[in-house]
């Protein structure tokens, strides 16, 4: 191949100028780049990838290894003119696909088409919280980066003092900048300023609020940037009397007539603005502008997320109740990330009169009215809901008109209404929506019986159980028909003190989903009990002393214990000395790591196979009791309990623990319990913590 000339000076610096250019030039759908330039922080100056401001967020960060960075590449299309094209965008699932930019399955930063934006819309006390979370522990569990971006935590930081860093300047470790360097702060020295340690690093900082929920006179213009982390007087400024100025969330009064550091005073504006119906009125016109400024903020963060972080799904988590936010929150998408990223819009609606009471009982606990007087709680979120209804604009003829996709979920999933579904990531969503509902139940989780396998330390295999494994078997059947016939107890206990309207000191919200299910007689029917195997011996002789006219017992092949290959039948110590390269390979990532041979699998095989199962328990309505493996044990707990990425293959679940979870409006109630073969019973094992093992000796 030919080589390049050498350039001449001039030509060199033409080129450079023009790199210059095209490196600040702003986004436009048909330019070589995929991505918009990186935006400016708020703080420091600093891009999003080196800034250390972290968001309000329901999710974990993320703990996976990135795909490769792989800048953009001009896509020809074969005929003699070059022209660029947008991406195509297909499935990415980790364990299953890759490609030269995603080796791992993830989506690669550069395939924005691929990622999606979830905006939440609704009134309040609809379920947007419980839909979220449960969609970003699925979404997560499924190995694609998801985060909750909530304005509601961001607000409450903001209009809350008590809930912000106290200052502290007479302690060894100050929580403001070096107050010398600000004794004499103009606008040509602001960039030095913001270039210090500051509390602007703090992962804990969140919401910068402007005066009043105004800009001040004189701040310095910026063009389009975003307001600067520190409001100063600019030349022209004629007032020489001490002002009050933000930083980052915080108020320090400026002094330019002497050499006095900015003083800390009174957190005087916003410490009127509680929560109460009056600051979600649509005539409040100061409160109006800081929800939809810190509104904004978050959205910001979220798109961060997705185009610099390597996140792949950012979920926007508020009212969005109105047009104009839709509209706005649009446009932010599209000026920063172009006409690619997705964006779907999810809408719940609670139609049933007792589900939305109950919705709104379970606000007293929250953070908002904690430990005030339930009427009067109850009656100011009621008429909060009515302020917001003022201006409540449904999805449907907007975004139809203009080919927006949205889903509809009425009564969190009795009816379900979708609309121009596009891309995997939105599928999969949708898919998921489809199948989960508000049905109190149990979900139990247990280890097979021991295993003459077990005994010998070989894995894999299909031996039948041992004495002991007998032993749990027969066990487990007796308590599991002990803990659901208590479990029927107290839900007709809990229905029969709940009161209409509440009554003081009355916290515990309805059930619609228990009182809906009667008899005949008008009293409680018992739920049903399914019960789940593998199609491996050692797991139906687990079930097999429940009586199936009590119980619904089924086989299922997802729930078998992963495929060790070519390694089945072995001890981990043969492997270790059999295998030794492979034995470590294994060792430094276990979680992706596939054994070799016929059959084999990885966890995130596992994890692949179990996505029908998980679905499955999100759908019925009734009790469940899996008896599975150790792998499959430690991928279903990860799921219920979101854990993250390196704790599930390494998870301790070792023999004759039974796991319980209930779902719950805001989490799952988790509870352990361990066989004891001395009383031939379960003994409960209290604050039960789910740990690692500790040992490298477990499939």
């Amino acid at each position: 191949m030919a080589q390049r000339p050498p350039q001449s000076e001039p030509a060199q610096a033409e080129e450079h100028d023009a790199k210059q250019h095209r490196q600040s030039a702003p986004f436009k759908s048909g330019d070589d780049n995929l991505l918009p330039p990186p935006p400016v922080s708020r703080q420091n100056g600093l891009t999003p990838n080196n800034s250390h401001r972290a968001c309000l967020s329901d999710t974990p960060a993320t703990t996976a290894p990135n795909s490769p960075k792989m800048p953009p590449r001009r896509q020809d299309s074969g005929l003699s003119s070059s022209s660029t094209r947008s991406r195509p965008t297909t499935l990415d699932i980790p364990g299953l696909t890759k490609s030269k930019v995603s080796p791992d399955g993830r989506i690669a930063q550069r395939d924005v088409g691929s990622k999606l934006v979830i905006v939440m819309v609704g009134l309040p006390a609809r379920g947007k919280s419980y839909i979220t979370k449960k969609m970003a522990r699925y979404l997560n569990w499924l190995q694609h980066d998801t985060r909750i971006f909530n304005v509601g935590e961001k607000r409450r930081v903001a209009t809350n003092p008590s809930a912000r860093p106290t200052p502290s300047v007479q302690s060894g470790e100050p929580n403001f900048p070096n107050f010398d360097q600000l004794r004499q702060i103009t606008p040509a020295s602001l960039s030095h300023v913001l270039s210090q340690k500051g509390p602007w690093d703090s992962p804990s900082t969140t919401a910068k609020v402007l005066v009043n929920g105004e800009l001040p006179s004189d701040q310095v213009s910026n063009g389009d940037l975003p307001p600067p982390a520190l409001d100063v007087p600019g030349p022209a400024d004629a007032d020489p009397g001490p002002r009050t100025y933000m930083v980052d969330g915080h108020y320090a009064t400026f002094v330019p007539s002497d050499n006095s550091p900015p003083t800390y005073g009174d957190e005087v504006t916003h410490d009127h603005m509680d929560h109460t119906a009056s600051f979600f009125d649509p005539d409040n016109t100061e409160a109006s502008e800081l929800r939809e400024q810190l509104a904004m903020e978050t959205l910001d963060e979220l798109l961060d997320f997705l185009l610099y972080q390597n996140g792949s799904v950012g979920i926007f988590d508020a009212t969005n109740s109105t047009l104009k936010r839709r509209k706005n929150i649009m446009n932010k998408i599209r000026q920063r990330a172009g006409p690619e990223l997705g964006a779907l819009f999810l809408e719940s609606q609670c139609i049933d009169e007792n589900l939305l009471e109950s919705n709104m009982r379970l606000k007293l606990s929250g953070p908002d009215y904690k430990e005030q007087d339930p009427v009067a709680a109850l009656a100011d979120f009621k008429k909060r809901v009515a302020l917001y209804e003022k201006a409540y604009v449904p999805l449907g003829e907007y975004e139809e008109n203009n080919n927006m996709p949205y889903v509809q979920m009425i009564d969190v999933g009795r009816k379900v209404v979708s609309h121009q579904i596009r891309g995997f990531l939105s599928a999969q969503a949708v898919y998921y929506l489809l199948n989960f509902n508000l049905s109190p139940r149990q979900i139990w989780i247990t280890r097979h019986g021991e295993s003459n396998d077990n005994l010998s330390g070989k894995i894999g295999g299909d031996s039948d159980l041992s004495p002991t494994g007998l032993a749990y078997a027969s066990a487990l059947t007796r308590f599991i028909q002990s803990e659901r016939k208590a479990w029927d107890i107290r839900q007709q206990d809990r229905a029969a003190s709940t009161h209409f309207p509440p009554q003081p000191g009355d916290t515990t919200p309805p059930n619609p989903e228990y009182i809906a299910h009667g008899d005949a007689n008008g009293g409680h029917a018992s739920k049903n009990f399914c019960v789940w195997t593998s199609m491996l011996k050692r797991s139906i002789q687990t079930a097999q002393y429940f009586d199936e006219d009590d119980f619904d017992i089924k086989q299922m092949r997802m729930l078998d214990e992963l495929n060790a290959g070519a390694m089945e039948g072995l001890t981990y110590d043969e492997i270790k000395t059999k295998h030794p390269t492979e034995y470590e390979i294994r060792r430094k990532d276990k979680l992706h790591y596939r054994y070799p041979g016929a059959g084999g699998e990885s966890y995130l095989d596992i994890i692949n196979r179990l996505r029908a199962v998980i679905v499955e328990v999100e759908r019925t309505t009734d009790h469940v009791l899996l008896v599975g493996h150790r792998s499959v044990a430690r991928v279903l707990l990860a799921y219920f309990k979101g854990l993250k990425r390196e704790d599930v293959a390494d998870l301790d679940v070792p023999l004759g623990t039974l796991y319980m979870l209930e779902p719950k409006p805001y989490g799952v109630d988790f509870k352990a319990y361990r066989y004891n073969s001395r009383i031939d019973w379960f003994d409960h094992v209290p604050e039960y913590r789910l740990r690692r093992a500790t040992l490298f000796t477990d499939v």
